[in-house]
């Protein structure tokens, strides 16, 4: 097998020399292929000075801008490892990644350098700086480098990148991500969403993630296409931004904002050929309500970080609300319960195998082994179900499943219940410790903008469509649930909250 270095290959070196359009910034400016290469090969330069062999980690905690983006771009060319962390990390945080990783060099922002320098220490990684505008000491030692280097040779099952979970249960994992990994899921989505280079993607996705590196960004890099790459989600930037747009890919929340927005409607996304919706459930009303308003139907899939994207709804034929459509083209996909696959209709734990699956968890063999079988599936952790037609719906996560009296509760049954009930927006149904029922179900509701919600006839509804045991034993209303970065809904961080309120004494 001839050694290469097929990202760059694919991704990086069919942008020399192309005087066309790239990024689109918020700014106005515009960045053509050839300089973004010319930008990346500079940053090649510099991790080379700096001592970052093949196989060694770059630890990056940055804001977007298209020097980030060439950051990653130049780390796996040089045949490092990239490791992109969330802009939200605190120090304490950034202690066990580096701890972890022990990457070679560590580039964070000039603000947070201060804090992050005794850390970055400790762990002995160099520290280099870099704004979201595209300054600092990484940017200084850039502009002394020429614009052209030569790839650094690796195989497609080399690491490209180490993405840590979000540790919602116990210390995070950090995924390992081949070369491989990466660009059999790009290819694979590609063709599967008609991407080519007339496209305009409009990103407004942190680069940190998986959804926005590695989906948006590789996609749109592989097909010669070009993006719209907005810092984060402004509501008044996308808008402005949509009509010159022909896809979009983002998270529920970026739904349900633009339809709170009277200026959503199908003049505004007149040229957008394509809505794509991940990294947290789609509510359907939320799939309905914007297909009445712009004429457009969202495509929903679903990935993970240890994946990337395992499944999707068609391209053509029926987008339907609620599901996560079929497994991509070679990605296998099986739902088990105690041991064996369970039939169509029936809840189980998703398990996939193929291309797009990482190769385990970087310095956990234990982790590894309880999660990844020997003969490549992967235990998702996702409960979900498939219908005869093949479409796959998630149900929930393994560690959110209620057992109350002995019973199971999947939450989303309770969920979808409660969403559709007057003055409720959206809801999380988590169990919570009870002296006799061993865990309760309990239902956090978000309530509508200016609507009340009726506890009565909440209780009324629940009554008359569940099972006795799937009631909540209590509710709470509240103005918003709370989420990561990704739209994701906190539970642990709602257990934690009223985690009580079974246990404590009664006043």
């Amino acid at each position: 097998m001839t050694a290469s270095n097929p990202l760059y290959q694919a991704l990086f070196a069919p942008l020399s020399g192309q005087d066309r359009p790239l990024l689109w910034l918020a700014d106005g400016r515009m960045i053509t292929a050839q300089d973004f290469h010319a930008l990346l090969a500079r940053l090649a330069n510099v991790l080379l000075d700096q001592g970052v062999a093949p196989g060694d980690r770059v630890a990056v905690q940055v804001s977007k801008s298209p020097e980030a983006l060439a950051l990653y771009a130049a780390t796996v060319s040089v045949g490092a490892v990239f490791l992109p962390l969330n802009t939200a990390y605190t120090p304490v945080e950034i202690d066990y990644f580096l701890g972890n990783a022990t990457p070679k060099l560590f580039v964070v922002d000039p603000e947070t350098a201060p804090a992050l320098a005794p850390v970055a220490a400790t762990h002995g990684a160099r520290l280099l700086t870099l704004s979201g505008a595209g300054t600092g000491s990484l940017a200084d030692l850039a502009a002394a480098q020429a614009p052209v280097f030569n790839p650094v040779s690796r195989m497609g099952d080399d690491l490209a990148a180490i993405l840590y979970t979000s540790g919602t249960t116990g210390r995070s994992k950090g995924a390992m991500l081949s070369q491989e990994n990466l660009l059999s899921n790009a290819r694979v989505l590609a063709d599967l969403w008609r991407f080519g280079p007339s496209d305009v993607l409009l990103h407004a996705l942190p680069i940190f993630h998986t959804h926005g590196l590695f989906v948006a960004s590789n996609v749109s890099l592989l097909t010669g296409g070009q993006m719209i790459f907005l810092p984060g989600f402004d509501l008044e930037q996308v808008i402005a931004a949509l009509p010159r747009a022909t896809t979009m890919m983002g998270v529920p929340t970026f739904y349900t904002r633009l339809l709170d927005d009277p200026r959503l409607t199908r003049d505004l996304v007149g040229h957008t050929r394509l809505f794509i919706s991940g990294s947290a459930p789609l509510l359907a009303e939320t799939h309905t309500a914007f297909e009445a308003r712009t004429g457009q139907r969202i495509l929903e899939r679903y990935g993970m970080t240890e994946t990337n994207m395992n499944t999707s709804n068609p391209y053509d034929g029926d987008r339907r609300p609620g599901t996560v459509g079929h497994p991509l083209p070679g990605v296998e996909l099986r739902i088990i319960a105690d041991g064996a696959e369970v039939a169509p209709g029936e809840v189980g734990v998703i398990e996939v195998r193929g291309p797009n699956v990482f190769k385990g968890y970087w310095q956990m063999p234990e982790k590894t082994r309880e999660e990844l079988r020997e003969d490549g599936w992967f235990i998702t952790g996702d409960l979900g179900t498939r219908d005869a037609d093949g479409y796959v719906t998630i149900v929930g996560r393994a560690k959110d499943l209620v057992i109350t009296g002995g019973f199971n509760v999947y939450p989303k049954e309770v969920e979808e219940l409660l969403d559709s009930l007057p003055g409720v927006l959206e809801s999380a149904v988590v169990g919570l410790p009870h002296p006799d029922f061993g865990e309760a179900v309990f239902a956090v509701l978000a309530r509508e903008k200016g609507a009340e919600v009726d506890l009565a006839q909440i209780r009324a509804a629940v009554a008359e469509r569940l099972a006795k045991f799937k009631h909540p034993k209590g509710y709470a209303i509240v103005d918003a649930l709370p989420r990561n970065t990704m739209g994701k809904v906190q539970k642990a961080e709602l257990r934690k909250t009223y985690g009580a309120e079974f246990t404590a004494p009664r006043g």
